[in-house]
């Protein structure tokens, strides 16, 4: 009987939570019952009463914010112990903006609950924006565990990867300006980086090629014979994946005696088990995180000083030829920046942050006192959560380095839509303000570079640093492969995404239309190795569908 009054007093007061005057919370985040020092008689008077005011309680609650169902604390269930790291969201007042979006919000952030407790991430943030409009921003979780911090839309953290489309942008704007010539050897710019071989040929290296990581420049593995053997393994498996029409093709499409050879049965048996063997010979390949250069705790002045952790390494292939990303590539770029600019890299790096109203980004420094910066988590081999070494970041600042919020995210991604899209409606409204970057830049930007890849999105190819999904449709009425342009992010102890669904415009009806047009989605999260790809694309299409309805 007490165990039955005590399960109903609990599921109570969990159901009329919000209903408290004043909407207090206890330590926790949950709510505390203004009741104090009550015995057995009077928790089982406690428990009747508020069992009777449950069904009242969420009726008023229904009349209240909408809160999702599927979030274990709002439905007084127990959590395991990843997701008893969560304090109850504390949700953002709905803007006048996210009127009518209902529904793909509640859908959005059960898929974030799950996603977080799947891989027991401390805490993650979302933003959308639709057509230029933050819609919805919220945090989830804790920012901080060990102080219980909840995570909030003002939360900062590392953003990493999603630093090269940032730097993108400077390179954009002195091409723009004729200050840099993007097929120019780098030398010209920066003569501290010696001029390169490959095979006893003397070889090229462009800024075009180091944005696409088509340089051969190294990532953080040096072992060149590793990450060949691992590329060549990948593309073992890639082969042997595709369906017969598709094998029938390949050696057609990519031309070769080799390719024509290999097809046959007995020399793809061979060469698995000779890349199988290889493979094993030399163990499991090191992930990024299992790299030393990841975890550097040297203070570098600036991007010449740092070239001298890869400058004299050779390159892993003839430039153009293949894809290896590298943020390494991306240190050099930052060092192409300072001398066509004439500026150093941080200081032309936040004009650029001024002009696009992303007053939170800044680069990460240990010394500075950042207004809600989060801190890093991984898990340790026992499975515990455990804070993230201390790393210096100002070797890879262009690569890597930064950190925002999801709204300094979404402001940034319009700005990038907007000068996408702005070139289609000059005929239908001259008063439309330039974009910060041309229509033919963006374009150019995020048109697809062949020989890349898009490891987020095996659909996408890399762009000029954003990888780019096109739009394909091969049968009727089946999958239809939406346009997006996105990159992600993964650092010490922090995952990232930003993405931008462009709507699918007709140039002939843009009636009343402005740019930008299209939903945007960023997400940070205070834990490695979460890939966010999928989920911002998922929730992107959430928001598209109440946007057309």
């Amino acid at each position: 009987m007490y165990r039955l009054l005590s399960s109903v007093t609990a599921r109570a007061a969990a159901a009329t939570g919000p209903a408290w005057s004043g909407g207090r919370r206890g330590a926790h985040g949950r709510p505390s019952l203004p009741v104090l020092g009550l015995g057995w008689a009077g928790g089982l008077g406690l428990g009747l009463g508020l069992a009777l005011g449950a069904k009242l309680a969420v009726g008023l609650r229904s009349a209240g914010p909408t809160q999702s169902p599927a979030d274990p604390e709002a439905a007084g269930a127990e959590l395991p112990h990843e997701q008893a790291l969560s304090p109850g969201s504390p949700h953002t007042p709905a803007s006048p903006a996210a009127k009518g979006f209902s529904r793909a919000i509640e859908s959005s952030r059960d898929l974030l609950h799950r996603i977080k407790d799947e891989v027991g991430a401390p805490g993650i943030v979302v933003g959308v924006s639709v057509d230029g409009k933050e819609v919805w921003s919220e945090g989830l979780g804790y920012a901080d565990v060990e102080n219980r911090v909840p995570c909030k839309p003002e939360t900062v953290m590392r953003i990493a990867s999603i630093s090269k489309s940032l730097t993108m942008v400077a390179l954009a704007k002195l091409w723009e300006d004729g200050k840099l010539d993007l097929d120019l050897p780098v030398q010209h710019y920066v003569p501290e980086f010696p001029e390169k071989e490959y095979e006893g040929e003397k070889v090229s290296v462009t800024t075009r090629l180091l944005i696409s990581h088509l340089s051969g420049i190294r990532h953080y593995e040096k072992d060149m014979k590793k990450v060949k053997e691992e590329k060549a393994y990948k593309a073992l498996k890639m082969t042997k994946g595709l369906m017969p029409s598709d094998q029938e093709k390949e050696p057609k499409e990519k031309g070769g005696k080799n390719h024509e050879k290999s097809d046959s049965p007995k020399a793809k048996g061979e060469q698995e088990n000779e890349a199988r063997c290889r493979h094993s010979k030399h163990g499991k390949k090191k992930n990024d995180f299992e790299q030393g250069e990841l975890y550097l705790k040297e203070k570098f002045e600036n991007s010449i000083e740092s070239l001298r952790l890869f400058k004299n390494d050779p390159l892993f292939f003839k430039p153009g030829s293949q894809f290896l990303y590298s943020t390494f590539g991306y240190t050099l770029l930052a060092a192409i920046v300072e001398r066509a600019s004439g500026y150093k890299y941080l200081d032309y790096m936040q004009k650029i942050f001024h002009d696009l109203d992303m007053l939170t980004t800044v680069q990460e420094e240990n010394e500075p006192v950042i207004y809600n910066r989060a801190r890093f988590y991984v898990y340790n081999k026992k499975k515990r959560l455990v804070n993230t070494p201390y790393v210096d970041n100002s070797y890879k600042w262009a690569g890597g380095g930064f950190l925002s919020t999801v709204g300094d995210l979404l402001k940034f991604g319009n700005a990038m839509l907007y000068g996408y899209q702005v070139g289609l409606f000059k005929n239908s409204n001259e008063n439309l303000l330039p974009g910060y970057l041309k229509p033919e830049t963006m374009v150019m930007m995020w048109t697809p570079v062949p020989n890349t890849e898009m490891s987020w999105d095996k659909e996408g190819k890399y762009a000029m640093a954003w990888g780019v999904v096109e739009k394909k449709q091969t049968y009727g009425s089946c999958r239809k492969q939406r346009h997006y342009a996105s990159h992600t992010g993964g650092a010490v102890g922090a995952s990232s995404v930003l993405l931008v669904l462009p709507e699918e415009l007709d140039p002939e009806a843009l009636n009343n239309k402005v740019p930008p047009r299209g939903i945007i989605v960023s997400i940070i999260c205070n834990m490695q190795s979460v890939g966010l790809n999928s989920t911002a694309l998922k929730i992107a299409l959430e928001f598209d569908k109440d946007r057309a309805d």
